[in-house]
């Protein structure tokens, strides 16, 4: 058998009965085709010709199939043995030195470089920074608050004096725009020129990937609008004006295999110089949401190859998550860094017991009116139509939840859920005009428990998972004497403001500045559960409410207990908690579920302890739901 290549052009030429049909339709399956003019021979013509005849040739070989190769394809399998061949030394000298091979002359030198800069990197963050830059292309799953972004900057920084790189392009969800900022001229010491890509239409951020001539080193956007611009994102990357550092921050949001952002992620990442990606999130759900991260490291099929992300996932749909966790640690265990949260020598946080509160007379009414009624209609849970039992079990568990925040969020609609929970005319008159009978029990607890924590500090946080509750939470506090402002969806970033409308930047700012009167921040998980650090001047967290996502909660933790603070402060934790509702089984699900995450975040090889039962349930209202209601 022959494999030729001609004028971008790959020819497979074989006698009679050399391979069988399994073996003729693989080659179809690649995308041969048979000639017009002779059976036996298959011709392929395509952009990745040179790929698709290299994998030709493997198969072919693997199937004992003695191949001869024209001149260029001997050469590009040449050139991919060479390749890698460097890989693997590559992989065993970063394992060497996660393994403690500490006396390497270039790591004194990289160690030597660190002292230059402006920020005093801890160990655990220049050893991380030296793994980065050692790989050029890295993974950094380190927990939430260990400072990862300044541990990147210092592996950029380090690239750019050695003309690797020229320019840093991040790609995050809005809320870690500020911190990329801040980050950059503290660690580094100078001010960037700055282009956010996001915010913008489209039509007016399109020609600034092809201005070629400006002075911009950091360049920021999210990944909606990355998605809708990556085409232009790759040709950015592919001048050769741009030699781009490429970020992938909370890289989570690509785990998707089949996803759009992720498409678009690895479509116009792999042009960038020098490819990063960054996520605090301990443990996957599934090992294949892995595979993402390492094909836009290192290119689909090199850290992970297809077969074996086949064999990965084949063990996980049986269940076999140790032989899928070794299976894949094979491969990747060299390739990214991870701190602990042991590891930050930071103050254990407290947990205050949790307040436990009595509702009002119109809260605690409604409230159980709407739990008979919630534990009437349980009893014809077995709709067939199970879209709409789910949507039913979720909508009535975010009633509770809005009862246990602020009665009046009960008149707003809850997206497909349009269940009648209120059907008394007389419930439905103390509903809208609640505002006029009576103020939450939870807000005069909150305002007391504020006056109290400010005896010792200033700086408090206040964490609500309904905007309407924030607006509720500000105006009380606003009317006895508190200066506070909030944070939440509809508040713009600074690189996109809004008239009038104090930016999410300039809001935070003030609020951990103590020349600053803004003492109390009201915010929304949603808005500021990542990316956001608050450590170094508050140190007092109020939960107004709870929902069940774990995942949330957990990255809300870390706002103010993170290195840079938290290793000379004690971080507290207050939870309002009104007595016999749903209040106490969100807080104890959460607890459970922060116990279990923990324990994964400080075993040695976290990310391949799969604990089905640790990780955060995207259904975790309708388990709620279940739970409450299934035995009623």
């Amino acid at each position: 058998m022959i494999i030729e290549i001609e004028k971008e052009e790959v020819k497979i030429s074989f006698y009679d009965g050399e391979i069988n049909s399994a073996e003729k339709g693989q080659l179809q399956y690649y995308g041969f085709k048979r000639s017009i003019d002779d059976k036996n021979i298959y011709i392929y013509k395509d952009i990745d010709f040179i790929n698709v005849a290299k994998e030709a040739y493997k198969y072919l070989v693997q199937h004992k199939i003695t191949v001869e190769v024209s001149s260029i394809l001997k050469n590009a399998i040449d050139d991919e043995i060479k390749e890698y061949k460097k890989f693997e030394e590559l992989k065993q000298k970063a394992e060497a030195f996660k393994n403690g091979g500490f006396n390497d002359e270039s790591f004194k030198k990289f160690c030597s470089f660190t002292r230059t800069l402006p920020r005093k990197l801890k160990p655990h963050q220049i050893k991380a920074s030296y793994h980065h830059f050692l790989l050029s292309n890295s993974a950094d799953f380190s927990v939430p608050g260990s400072g990862k972004t300044a541990t990147l900057l210092t592996v950029y920084e380090a690239m750019k004096r050695n003309n690797i790189v020229n320019c840093i392009f991040v790609v995050g969800p809005l809320s870690s725009f500020t911190a990329w900022k801040t980050e950059f001229e503290l660690t580094l010491g100078r001010k960037p020129v700055i282009q956010i890509f996001a915010g913008r239409p489209k039509k007016d951020r399109i020609g600034d990937y092809y201005d070629f001539s400006n002075s911009v080193e950091l360049f920021l956007t999210t990944y909606q609008s990355f998605a809708n611009d990556y085409q232009h994102i790759s040709k950015f990357f592919s001048h050769p004006s741009n030699k781009a550092f490429f970020v992938v921050d909370e890289a989570h949001y690509i785990k998707q295999v089949d996803g759009k952002w992720a498409y678009a992620v690895l479509s116009a990442g792999e042009k960038a110089v020098s490819r990063h990606v960054l996520t605090g999130t301990p443990c996957p759900r599934n090992y294949s949401d892995l595979f993402n991260i390492f094909d836009l490291l290192w290119g689909v099929n090199t850290a992970v190859s297809d077969k074996e992300k086949e064999e990965i996932t084949a063990y996980e749909k049986n269940e076999d998550y140790k032989n899928a966790g070794l299976k894949i640690k094979k491969n990747i265990d060299p390739l990214f860094y991870r701190v602990r949260k042991s590891d930050l020598g930071l103050i254990k946080p407290k947990f205050h017991e949790p307040i436990k509160i009595e509702m009002n007379e119109i809260e605690g009414k409604l409230y159980e009116s709407v739990l008979k009624k919630i534990t009437e209609l349980s009893q014809f849970d077995n709709t067939e139509n199970i879209l709409t039992l789910l949507a039913l079990k979720r909508g009535r568990i975010t009633r509770l939840r809005q009862l246990t925040s602020y009665a009046k969020l009960l008149s707003t609609a809850i997206g497909e859920y349009s269940e009648t929970i209120i059907d008394n005319s007389d419930l439905k008159s103390l509903i809208i005009n609640y505002d006029k009978i009576e103020i939450p029990a939870k807000i005069n607890v909150l305002i007391n428990l504020i006056e109290e924590i400010r005896k010792k500090d200033r700086k408090i946080l206040i964490w609500s998972n309904f905007i309407k509750s924030i607006n509720k939470i500000e105006s009380h506090l606003q009317k006895n004497g508190f200066n506070c402002s909030h944070i939440y969806g509809s508040v713009p970033m600074i690189g996109l403001p809004k008239k009038d409308v104090k930016s999410r930047e300039k809001r935070i700012d003030e609020f951990l500045s103590f020349e600053n009167k803004n003492d109390i921040l009201i915010v929304n998980p949603g808005a500021c559960a990542e990316s956001i650090s608050l450590h170094k001047s508050c140190y007092h967290a109020i939960y107004y409410d709870l929902s069940y996502n774990c995942a949330q909660y957990l990255q809300s933790l870390d706002r103010i207990h993170r290195i840079g603070g938290s290793e000379r402060r004690v971080a507290n934790y207050y939870f309002l908690q009104y007595e016999n509702t749903i209040d106490e089984d969100i807080l104890n699900n959460l607890i459970e579920k922060r116990d279990k995450m923990y324990k994964v975040i400080e075993y040695d090889s976290d990310i391949y302890n799969l604990d089905i039962d640790v990780y955060i349930d995207e259904k975790e209202d309708e388990n709620a739901y279940d739970r409450l209601f299934s035995k009623r």
